[in-house]
């Protein structure tokens, strides 16, 4: 399989050049060239429309990192944007007292999230998880955290420890998905101390597999966390609305105390929430401050309030799963196919292709040169971090991206050969098919 002709990436590559004297490192951490393939990826998007992105340079992409979660429909979302433009317009955004779709936004989230009962709106998904950190504290009147995933940058939450001195984080401990033993043996060393269990509830670790809970794990926190009298808190950020309406408490029937919304609630707008039973949640009230200047404002809830009229009128979580499921089918066909260590993990809307590891470290060549083919391709996926669907991404855009990985993974075949240890069947079999 010949290789893909290389991007023009010259316009992107001199306003890196031109940021780097302007913005520390010249983009945001989880935007930096070296979180992608330098030299490969562009650095800088011009616009979005639907489910694609087109570069500074002119090359257009089909979208699978959609903002990293927030466009669940796509880009301009004709009806979304209308909707803020109405209320920016027609009403005003920032009026420093709460404007009534505060009242419409929280109703909707109760109806459609099985722990909701009371909601508070913030921007980020950062504002939230730290939001509920405080509340389940005010609520127990204990300190310590138990945390599983990626929570955000706040300083109880990010790994990267530069800048923050120890003392902000001593009282939080991770404990690891799908291991109920270690969350026990915390427990029992912690438990009278616990103010909460915070976590994603399904596994979705930079260069890693997705990963779901095996069965009775996500039932086996609750349990814990009741029996300690510990708040349990979901990080639905990337699972909200994608996974089902209800998000993954709902497709696996274990409703917390708290969850954390975010990323696809407001389709690219600025909008997160911290919603759960309402004694939890009467803390927030009573007990301790949560306010900032741009947390009432109205541009965010009422690009919330389209969005998630749009979710239940064009049944957007159902048509993911059912493009999607055909969609992973391919793929794993062709993972079958191509038996170069390739690896399909995640559910239909949330899914990544990952590499087997080996001692000599060949995966990384194989995925570099895996994503490589792809962004050449003009697939917009990340090899560090898994992809989403959204609803405007059409079956063509599909077609186009299974032919592109098809190609992809034929090329890293010729170049590297199969993966140690794949089958002789595998090789026959991809013979014949050719």
């Amino acid at each position: 399989m010949e290789a893909a002709k290389k991007l023009n990436l010259s316009k992107s590559l001199e306003l890196y050049e031109e940021a780097i004297a302007l913005v520390p490192g010249g983009t945001m951490y989880a935007r930096k060239p070296d979180e992608f393939i330098p030299g490969e990826y562009p650095i800088f998007f011009e616009s979005g429309q639907g489910g694609r992105i087109i570069d500074v340079d002119g090359n257009e992409f089909i979208d699978f990192l959609c903002g990293y979660g927030p466009i669940l429909l796509g880009h301009r979302e004709k009806e979304v944007d209308d909707a803020v433009v109405r209320q920016l317009t027609g009403k005003g955004l920032c009026l420093t007292f709460t404007q009534p779709c505060q009242n419409e936004l929280a109703a909707r989230v109760r109806a459609l999230i099985p722990c909701a009962e009371k909601s508070l709106f913030l921007k980020t998904g950062s504002d939230a998880t730290t939001a509920g950190i405080r509340i389940a504290r005010a609520y127990t009147g204990r300190t310590k955290v138990l945390r599983y995933g990626y929570l955000g940058w706040h300083d109880w939450a990010i790994e990267l420890k530069g800048g923050i001195p120890e003392k902000l984080y001593e009282d939080v401990f991770d404990f690891r998905y799908n291991d109920l033993d270690q969350l026990g043996a915390l427990l029992e060393v912690h438990g009278d101390q616990t103010a909460a269990i915070i976590m994603t509830p399904i596994a979705h670790p930079s260069h890693r597999k997705v990963e779901g809970p095996q069965p009775g794990f996500l039932e086996g926190v609750r349990r814990l966390a009741h029996g300690y009298g510990v708040v349990l808190i979901f990080d639905e950020i990337r699972t909200n609305f994608r996974l089902a309406m209800g998000g993954a408490q709902e497709r696996f029937g274990v409703v917390p105390d708290l969850c954390v919304l975010g990323k696809g609630l407001g389709n690219g707008y600025a909008i997160s929430a911290i919603t759960g039973k309402a004694e939890v949640m009467m803390a927030a009230a009573r007990d301790t401050f949560i306010s900032a200047t741009f947390f009432p404002n109205s541009d965010g809830m009422a690009a919330a309030l389209k969005t998630l009229e749009i979710l239940e009128r064009d049944r957007v979580v159902e048509s993911l799963w059912e493009k999607g499921e055909r969609f992973f089918q391919k793929i794993k066909n062709h993972l079958s196919l191509y038996e170069v260590g390739a690896e399909l993990s995640g559910f239909p809307p949330l899914f990544f292709i990952t590499f087997k590891r080996d001692r000599g470290g060949l995966h990384l060549k194989r995925q570099e040169d895996f994503y490589t083919q792809l962004i050449r391709r003009g697939i917009f996926m990340s090899p560090h971090h898994h992809a989403y669907l959204c609803h405007r991404h059409s079956g063509k855009d599909l077609e186009i991206t299974s032919r592109a990985i098809a190609d992809s993974l034929a090329y890293v075949h010729e170049k590297h050969g199969p993966y140690p240890g794949g089958s002789a069947a595998t090789e026959l079999n991809r013979k014949e098919c050719i």
